[in-house]
């Protein structure tokens, strides 16, 4: 491996943590003496990248600094195309077209070879067979998760039992065959699980329910048993 590219693969390992990780750490992940890590920092840190912290305490990566060029290795740009053609065939119309902006943004910045390996990956999506869901519903229900804002819903549950919800919603759950919105619902006093092919009709309420978003993830996931992810 080139320095160039340790240098790149340091930042990106830095780029995981959201809290300071100790040299050891990112020496032993990164397969370098804890010198040589020290001197890739200091010469990160020379050239503008906001690293904070120092030996024996750890360090972390205040956001807004990149490295040209944009490299990406062969697998990276798999999964870039892939990610795009899922979420172009499973979310709504506008998100879709955001992957596909965001794919092409990334293609007109890489080298001629890897752009070649962009426009002819092999990797597929099968067909879809999620329920119709219409374009308003999804885009409403995202613009609302993050605003942080109320939503009154018409809902049919499994039973075909209609009812009248507001929620305070927090997440918004992609699978293969149906979207699931996860949400603190006021009548229950609870979280829910809203399936969105059974949302009748939907209304934004214009207020910010009143918790932050990431505090009702936090909660979902401890009443969920989900172990917390890295922060």
């Amino acid at each position: 491996m080139s320095r160039a590219e340790r240098l790149l693969d340091l930042m990106q390992k830095l780029r995981l943590y959201h809290y300071p990780v100790s040299g050891a750490v990112l020496a032993s992940e990164l397969g370098v003496s804890l010198r040589t890590l020290y001197r890739d920092i200091a010469s990160l840190q020379a050239q503008g990248a906001q690293i904070e912290g120092e030996a024996g305490l750890g360090f972390v990566l205040r956001p807004g600094f990149t490295l040209p060029p944009l490299m990406f290795t062969i697998e990276e740009i798999e999964a870039l195309a892939l990610g795009a053609k899922w979420v172009a065939d499973r979310a709504d119309s506008s998100l879709g077209a955001a992957a596909n902006h965001a794919l092409s943004k990334i293609a007109a910045v890489l080298p001629a070879e890897l752009r070649l390996e962009l426009d002819s990956t092999a990797l597929l999506i099968g067909p879809s067979l999620h329920p119709g869901v219409a374009d308003e519903t999804l885009r409403l229900i995202r613009a609302a998760i993050r605003q942080e804002i109320k939503l009154d819903l018409r809902y049919l549950d499994a039973k075909e039992q209609a009812s009248s919800r507001v929620i305070w919603p927090c997440a918004l759950a992609f699978f293969d065959q149906i979207r699931v919105v996860v949400a603190w619902c006021e009548s229950r006093q609870a979280f829910r699980h809203f399936r969105v092919d059974r949302i009748q009709s939907v209304v934004c309420l214009d207020v910010c329910y009143p918790k932050r978003r990431q505090a009702l993830l936090k909660a979902w996931r401890e009443a969920e048993g989900i172990p917390a992810r890295n922060r």
